[in-house]
């Protein structure tokens, strides 16, 4: 039995019931074949895959709270520091339903090659809690937070573990917890979390991070294969910060984005998707889609999902993670689709995604296209360090290098492992390349 599929059948029997875990492995060790082939030895010796696939720490904590009737509520919280080699540990926190062991695994493993395709020196973590913010009050979703730090603080700070928003942890919710740390800890440690308001330590830019970086990666994977984006269809799922800045970045590009989603349905705006409207609706008035065709009379609103049956040049996954089956790969394919890039952290299915790769279609997974959010969150480390704040165009000029670069490393990599235009391939190999030299180098720990 190969190396490979004897460490991802221990993953499975050692982590029961988690397919999303399970999934990002696969996917990752699959890809790592030629990289291990080469290294086997060295790699069996020093235990490096049992290694690279178990979490160095595994954090789980109730998080009780009282709700705005009196009423006392118990919700679940994790953090997963998966692999601080190569820097702090570094990863956001996600406030939503969905949230268990499985998911905080399959996000950090896989922020572990995210931030090394950075250049930038952080480690991979996650964490957060199966809360949902949606339909809380202010006071709500504080006393939550201020729960949620009590314990949380325990474990992180600048040099040991700076954790970040996400799915449903934004400004408000990142600064209710830069203040319970604050009070809890007596002192002002700027660069515990990022993704800070301006007025205390946060980044210009760090905002629309994620949807102008997945946009400086997409069109350079484009420009590398002979196409231009400007003038291109884009299907663009999802309505939050990612979704939102990568429509707005895409028109500045000269593209046309038709389309976005939430968890209740979706729009097809013939005309390109208006981001003010956009914006009005999901980030001011916290509404649903429904409420953006009302503005816009020639958008079609449709309930249940469907975004990628839209004819489309560019597809962009920017919602959650396994939302781009099969049967949506092959409507892309069918509809000539040319390149899909992932906003999101694994939203395409395996089956998917080498359905789209065998059918000639550029595929850049989310571990290099939607890294722009980290890069600056590093940026933001960086900025705290030094007591000091760049503009906004000089943090966009550094995102604007990083995706870039991530580009033509992942592309290098595919090619020198006889997988050219492979990046998914290439993604995990450079990434892994980076992680793997500096756990050899720091012994076995």
């Amino acid at each position: 039995m190969s190396y490979i599929k004897e460490i991802f059948e221990q993953v499975v029997a050692q982590n029961p019931a988690q397919p999303e875990f399970h999934q990002a492995v696969e996917e990752v060790l699959e890809s790592l074949a030629p990289v291990v082939e080469k290294n086997e030895a060295l790699y069996r010796r020093e235990a490096l895959l049992e290694r690279l696939v178990t979490p160095e720490r595994v954090v789980m904590f109730r998080v009780p709270w009282v709700d705005d009737q009196g009423q006392a509520r118990i919700n679940n919280g994790y953090r997963v520091q998966y692999n601080g080699s190569i820097g702090p540990y570094k990863g956001g926190l996600r406030f939503h339903p969905t949230v268990n062991l499985s998911v905080m695994k399959f996000l950090s493993f896989e922020q572990n090659f995210k931030n090394s395709l950075t250049g930038l020196p952080m480690g991979g973590a996650k964490g957060g809690s199966d809360f949902d913010p949606k339909g809380k009050s202010d006071r709500e979703i504080m006393r939550f937070c201020q729960s949620f730090m009590t314990e949380l603080y325990k474990y992180i700070g600048p040099d040991v573990d700076v954790p970040a928003g996400d799915i449903g942890v934004g400004g408000r919710e990142i600064g209710y917890m830069y203040g319970q740390y604050r009070r809890i800890r007596g002192g002002y440690e700027g660069g515990v979390l990022t993704g800070k308001g301006l007025s205390f330590g946060g980044s210009l830019g760090r905002t629309e991070a994620t949807g102008y970086g997945l946009l400086y990666l997409t069109r350079e994977m484009l420009k590398c294969n002979g196409h231009d984006i400007a003038g291109k269809t884009i299907a663009v799922s999802g309505a939050g910060n990612v979704a939102t800045y990568a429509i707005q970045k895409a028109w500045q590009m000269g593209a046309k984005p038709v389309t976005c989603s939430d968890s209740n349905g979706w729009v097809y705006d013939p005309d390109g998707i208006d981001v003010e409207v956009l914006k009005d609706v999901k980030e001011v008035r916290r509404a649903r889609l429904t409420e953006y065709v009302k503005a816009r009379p020639n958008a079609q609103y449709h309930e249940g999902k469907g975004v990628w049956s839209v004819k489309c040049d560019v597809a962009l996954p920017c919602a959650t993670q396994n939302e781009l089956f099969l049967e949506d790969a092959k409507m892309l394919v069918a509809n000539g689709c040319i390149a899909v890039a992932e906003g999101a952290n694994m939203p395409t299915t395996l089956d998917a995604t080498k359905y789209l790769q065998s059918n000639g279609v550029l595929f850049c997974p989310g571990k290099a296209s939607n890294a722009g959010g980290v890069a600056v969150s590093g940026l933001e480390m960086a900025q705290n360090s030094m007591r000091y704040s760049w503009t906004v165009e000089e943090v966009d000029n550094k995102l604007h290098q990083i995706m870039v670069d991530i580009f033509h490393n992942l592309d290098n990599a595919a090619r020198e492992y006889g997988m050219e235009g492979n990046y998914v391939a290439g993604a995990n190999i450079a990434g892994f390349l980076k992680v793997a030299n500096a756990m050899l180098a720091q012994g076995v720990i």
